[in-house]
């Protein structure tokens, strides 16, 4: 018989009970010694069963009396008694008191085990057999993010049990028959191995338009042979085709077969890899007949002749870029000067090159030397533009703004007028460095050689727009009331005197340590410098000699 629910004092204790009968004490020792949990395994223990007490065949659930002091004991954590008579110090009356529902005993040791069964209301009656156990909930695992197209086809129906959305599992039942389909076995690494082969074909497709072109065109001559070309020289319309600095094959081809010159972007590509000058081709503005075999028109663009540019040499003044401008571009001489003194302010000078007085030429030291495409049609405006951006471009690159107070000067238009001077006296590149040096050395507050004056030949040259080397007898030299007459001012001229070079430029931010205050080129070989004025002279001497047998 099975009770639940006694408290105490509910029942009195029956003289027949075995363990409160009338076998009196000895009785009741041996009985607590045979049933007391701890020294003897209880066969209920290893059930779960841990409250029953086998009593005559009998179930008993006996409970605790929450009020008794029963103090932990090494075995079952709800162990009724000790094994000694007395729990509290007193007779026990051989009552059981029965325990309320929900009253929490002691701390079990053994809770790490498993869930407490007799912690709540719901462990009573007794924990069912393992057939007529409640399941588990399962345990919710977290799931991959998946995609049909990466699926094999497989539907993820998102409970992660392996049934592909059908309602069963692989190994037919819920709680892990099988088992496959919640712990990631062949099916996901079907779909890992399906998800790289995707993944690798869409690196494949990515791999850019350049690659696509390349590819294709290869494909295209290995199968289906040359691509289409003209034949021959061309025909008499001839056209203009201007190719941007930096352009490569394709993109030249692209504007040939734009403009009618050539037929297909392959076949000009082509002739080009087989012509071993092919890749030399320049940028400018060509004047190229149309209707010509790619053969015919590379050829064509590496002839200097079809190549219409104007280059422009180092250390050339201003009034000679103009009047090349005018020939170039067919038009009155002097049209090209009176455009570039008109619109200076709106040609893309900088805030530094602007705004001195005395100058003769406001684009002096601007018009950088190089080569420039000229389309037809095009104005001198045009021209001076694309000019004054190159300059600013590489005086730009060279920071010349930012160095030139290291080097004692008020701005960077005073080191571009240096650097015109290196330019123009110099007279061989391989002398620039030392020339710059001398020309700082004469600019100096002590300088007791020149007494501060630079008594440079050129800028006489330049004030007369002339280029000779006898410009005659320094006492009348002096005699030149001009701002660019260097034998009678101090210092430097108003602006530059000719449109430098980078090598000038770059020697005049980096002069080479030295003495000298003078020199004089004895021949295109041999440059000497010197200290005093006594020294000067005599290299002047051996100057005069080289001439004469040279007959100059």
């Amino acid at each position: 018989m099975t009770e639940y629910g006694r408290g105490p004092g509910s029942e009195p204790w029956h003289p027949e009970d075995p363990a409160y009968g009338h076998q009196g004490w000895e009785g009741q020792q041996a009985y607590y010694q045979q049933t007391r949990y701890g020294n003897e395994q209880d066969p209920y223990q290893q059930q779960g069963h841990g409250d029953q007490q086998y009593q005559g065949g009998q179930e008993h659930y006996a409970q605790r009396d929450p009020h008794q002091a029963v103090p932990p004991q090494q075995g079952h954590p709800d162990q009724a008694y000790s094994g000694r008579p007395y729990d509290t110090g007193t007779w026990d009356t051989g009552q059981q008191a029965a325990m309320p529902y929900g009253a929490h005993a002691p701390a079990d040791p053994y809770s790490a085990q498993g869930p407490d069964l007799y912690g709540t209301p719901e462990a009573y009656p007794p924990p069912q057999p393992p057939g007529r156990r409640r399941d588990e909930p399962e345990r919710e695992e977290p799931q991959e993010e998946s995609h049909p197209f990466f699926s094999d086809g497989a539907i993820d129906d998102g409970d992660d049990d392996g049934d592909d959305g059908h309602g069963e599992e692989p190994g037919g039942s819920r709680r892990g028959g099988g088992g496959r389909g919640r712990r990631g076995g062949k099916q996901k690494k079907k779909k890992s191995r399906n998800g790289l082969a995707c993944l690798v074909v869409a690196l494949v497709l990515a791999g850019g338009a350049s690659g696509v072109v390349y590819v294709g065109y290869q494909f295209w001559q290995g199968r289906f042979g040359e691509a289409p070309d003209f034949t021959g020289d061309g025909t008499n319309e001839t056209v203009q085709v201007e190719i941007p600095k930096g352009a490569g094959g394709y993109e030249i081809a692209a504007l040939l077969v734009e403009n009618g010159v050539v037929k297909s972007q392959g076949a000009f590509v082509s002739a080009q890899e087989k012509n071993p000058r092919g890749k030399s081709i320049q940028d400018g503005v060509y004047t190229l007949k149309k209707g010509m075999s790619a053969a015919s028109a590379v050829e064509a663009m590496l002839n200097p002749e079809n190549r219409n540019a104007l280059t422009i040499p180092e250390g050339k003044r201003s009034a000679y870029i103009y009047a090349q401008i005018d020939k170039e571009l067919e038009l009155k001489p002097g049209t090209t000067e009176s455009v570039a003194k008109a619109e200076a302010k709106n040609l893309g000078l900088p805030a530094w090159a602007t705004g001195h007085p005395d100058l003769k030429d406001p684009l002096e030291g601007f018009l950088f030397p190089a080569s420039y495409p000229v389309a037809k049609g095009a104005k001198p405006e045009d021209l001076l533009k694309k000019m004054v951006a190159r300059a600013n471009a590489e005086y730009g690159k060279l920071d010349i703004e930012t160095k030139a107070k290291s080097l004692g000067l008020k701005s960077p238009w005073e080191l571009l007028t240096v650097a015109s001077l290196v330019q123009v006296e110099g007279k061989y590149k391989h002398d620039f460095d030392k020339v710059s040096r001398v020309v700082y050395n004469r600019l100096k507050p002590n300088n007791i050689e020149t007494v501060g004056r630079l008594e440079f030949d050129s800028t006489i040259n330049y004030i007369k727009e002339e280029s000779t080397l006898d410009v005659g007898a320094v006492a009348d030299l002096r005699k030149i009331d001009d701002p660019y007459n260097t034998y009678d001012i101090k210092g430097l001229t108003p602006g530059p005197i000719s449109n430098p070079g980078l090598d000038a430029i770059k020697s005049a931010l980096n002069p080479t340590p030295g003495p000298w205050y003078y020199f004089v080129s004895i021949n295109e070989d041999k440059t000497v410098f010197s200290v005093t004025n006594e020294e000067h002279n005599r290299n002047v001497e051996q100057y005069e000699k080289e001439r004469e047998k040279s007959g100059q």
